[in-house]
């Protein structure tokens, strides 16, 4: 069983919003109360919120599907449905949100710091809500929307000041374990280490915090071994220290290739743009400071190699320390090394200017329509796709059981612009519109010859405007008659071609229209004037 999670897929989804209610008021002597229907409630919202009692991801390893809870329906007497209850999710401080093709979403850093990962769906109105001037008695409420439901990856990222790196067995959780409370998993066998420690040191008045991640080998890149994926942890570290292995009994290892291995990793891993500097730029991690402690100098061997390889590596630029977990030899000295590079990335963090976001202004233009009807064609007839996020939520809102609410609909899109619109691209009644994307809701278009279905007198649910729709024909209905025609036109044809061949009739149309006048006298053609 996992006991470490740093990367999960939780699949989140806000609550449903209630439907409105359609209620009309009554009481004794008030025979006309009017429309009392309630307001449905919103959906709750799903929220990553920062949590420092939580320190991994397990639990949304073994549970990734989490549902806020749907908002209540409305009610009668003017009462408004439930709101949903948010759901709040506590992930640990250092926690990236992500989409599942890696765009990111949040990075959550501090206490409190949250993230609503799926919003709730609004609440549908009631037909108290819906009534006016015009309107005074809808028998309609509006349905409540779906909540978002979204799949994001969750990957943590240590807050931690100091990364330990380098081979396994070199000695990074003997250091830990020696320079702080915590205790590692300590064995004399690689890869002992198989989830990052932290630990805390305090060197003077300064305290930090150090990460130890698995050993990286050769071709981690690669997928080889296990520190490439674990080296997320380490991104927001300010400095790196390389635990080399003076003491190595294998004969094709020494210090000095070592950190080239291990130099080469990390050039080769890609720092996420959830770090950033000062300036705002993403520091690589073989740019960022690096100290360079050669472990195990308490063995004869070890104390040798060290001085061996001290003087190339101040050569390249590196401090050098030489340390022992064991005997505690050089520890202090690598502690304030330590301290004095957090504490120069503390101060740079302090002095540098706040960082404001600049407030952007995006206007509406003027000729904005807040939709746009995309034509194409299906079956080799025109298919109109009205797209915009208006008519897309009245439709989703749109009760297609209830006519007056189709009439209220039609009403919307028409005032919106929608049959101005599909006019101009040469929409024709009974073409194919749809609204929405595949999804989307299909209809038969018949367009509206008179708007304002609330000055018509009629019954609540009903719209005198849909009475005539049923003796219009309908598409198919219209392809049927048209072959009719055709094949009645192809019979004709051919009965008189069978006629003409049979010399039934063989006098040309001009004989015919000479001889009219003459018959319409009594006189034949042969008869002496």
């Amino acid at each position: 069983m996992a006991s470490f999670v740093d990367r999960v897929v939780l699949h989140v989804s806000g609550g449903s919003g209630g439907h409105g209610c359609v209620s009309v008021h009554r009481e004794k002597f008030k025979p006309l109360g009017g429309p009392d229907g309630g307001n449905g409630g919103n959906g709750g919202d799903v929220i990553l919120r920062v949590d420092h009692q939580t320190t991994t991801l397990l639990d949304y390893h073994h549970a990734p599907h989490r549902h806020a809870s749907n908002g209540g329906p409305g009610m009668g007497d003017w009462r408004g449905g439930k709101n949903g209850e948010t759901l709040v999710l506590p992930v640990p401080d250092g926690t990236v949100v992500k989409t599942k093709d890696g765009t990111l979403l949040a990075d959550l850093v501090g206490e409190g710091a949250e993230y609503v990962a799926a919003a709730g769906g609004l609440g549908g109105l009631g037909n108290a809500a819906l009534s006016s001037q015009k309107r005074r008695a809808p028998g309609f409420a509006l349905l409540g929307l779906e909540g978002d439901s979204r799949d994001v990856v969750l990957e943590l990222k240590s807050i931690a000041d100091i990364a330990l790196v380098g081979f396994p067995s070199a000695g990074k959780s003997s250091l830990i374990a020696a320079m702080s409370a915590a205790r590692p998993k300590i064995a004399d066998y690689p890869f002992t280490t198989l989830v990052p420690n932290l630990g805390v040191v305090q060197a003077g008045d300064v305290r930090f915090t150090i990460a130890d991640v698995p050993g990286l080998i050769e071709g981690a890149s690669e997928g080889r071994g296990l520190g490439h994926n674990f080296l997320r942890h380490v991104e927001r570290c300010a400095a790196l220290v390389h635990v080399l292995d003076c003491g190595t009994l294998e004969s094709d290892r020494d210090p000095l290739s070592d950190l080239a291995i291990i130099e080469g990793e990390l050039e080769k891993y890609a720092v996420d743009m959830s770090y950033a500097g000062q300036d705002g730029e993403v520091v690589p991690l073989n740019h960022r400071p690096r100290l360079v402690a050669l472990n195990k100098v308490d063995l004869p061997d070890g104390k040798d190699m060290a001085e061996f390889v001290r003087p190339e590596l101040e050569s390249r630029g590196y401090r050098v320390f030489e340390v022992s977990a064991t005997s505690h030899e050089g520890l202090r000295q690598l502690g304030f090394a330590m301290a004095e590079i957090v504490q120069a990335a503390r101060e740079a963090v302090a002095a540098a200017p706040p960082k404001v976001q600049p407030t952007v202004l995006r206007p509406r233009a003027v000729n904005e329509a807040g939709f746009k009807i995309r034509r194409e064609e299906k079956n080799l007839e025109p298919l109109f796709r009205v797209l915009g996020e208006k008519p897309e939520r009245w439709v989703k809102q749109t009760d297609f059981t209830n006519e007056e609410a189709i009439g209220y609909l039609a009403d919307r899109l028409a005032k919106l612009g929608v049959e101005t619109e599909l006019f101009k691209q040469g929409a024709k009644p009974g073409d194919t519109v749809v609204i929405g994307g595949d999804d989307g809701v299909v209809f038969d278009w018949e367009p509206t010859m008179m708007a304002g279905a609330e000055l018509l007198a009629s019954p609540r649910g009903t719209d005198p405007r849909f009475a005539d729709i049923g003796d219009r024909p309908t598409r198919s209905q219209k392809r049927e008659e048209q072959l009719e025609r055709r094949e009645a036109k192809a019979a004709a044809r051919a009965e008189l071609e069978a006629e003409r061949k049979a010399g039934i009739w063989t006098e040309s149309v001009s004989a015919r229209r000479a001889a009219q006048p003459l018959k319409e006298s009594g006189l034949d053609a042969d008869d002496d004037l």
